[in-house]
């Protein structure tokens, strides 16, 4: 994430818009269909900032907002009447949730020649939604807020996130060499159990 929103120019109106864009999703986790109908009137600017995203089955919620998102959008903005859409195209048309997933693969692109991790990653405004949710997790926010924050229907959904988020954590304790301890176990027979334990906490 901080590679990507490295990557365009903030010096353009263009750039500018392009990094609240990024940030917004990142922050929101917000889908790209709820992004390109978002109005400014959704938008409360000042503290506490946050946002109240219109989602499926015409369903709204409340993300609250960083200071740095806030910031941006006060700029992106400015001047413009409530009832407008928050991201405009470069015809000052609003965008669709296609212009919003090319702007959002255009800057991966740019951005895996500079960070060759990305080179192989299939990003788009869905994968910075995860990306959102999993950050969430790790920071302890509990699976419930995240479904709400996500605008998720069934908790069900929300907990793949928490899935993939424990598998990883295998993995990582998994490749620990323990080797020096008096007792080790071996690590490839170690992660199905492993796996197992951290599923009952």
């Amino acid at each position: 994430m901080d590679a990507l929103l490295a990557a365009p120019d903030r010096r353009t109106d263009q750039g500018a818009r392009d990094y609240a864009l990024l940030l917004f999703l990142y922050n929101s986790g917000a889908r790209a269909d709820e992004v390109a109908k978002l109005t400014i009137g959704r938008l409360r600017l000042t503290e506490p900032a946050s946002v109240r995203i219109l989602g499926k089955g015409n369903k709204t919620r409340v993300c609250p907002l960083w200071p740095k998102t806030s910031s941006v959008l006060t700029r992106l903005v400015a001047g413009r009447d409530i009832s407008d859409v928050v991201f405009l195209g470069r015809t000052n048309q609003p965008m669709t949730r296609f212009g919003i997933h090319r702007i959002v693969t255009y800057y991966a692109r740019l951005t895996t020649k500079s960070f060759v991790a990305m080179k192989d990653k299939r990003i788009s405004p869905h994968s910075i939604r995860h990306t959102t949710a999993v950050h969430l997790l790790r920071a302890g926010v509990d699976i419930n807020t995240i479904r709400a924050w996500l605008g998720h229907v069934s908790l069900d959904t929300t907990n793949i996130y928490a899935e993939v988020d424990l598998e990883m954590k295998a993995k990582a304790l998994a490749s620990v060499d323990i080797s020096g301890l008096p007792v080790a176990s071996h690590r490839a027979t170690a992660l199905p159990s492993l796996m197992a334990f951290l599923k009952q906490l």
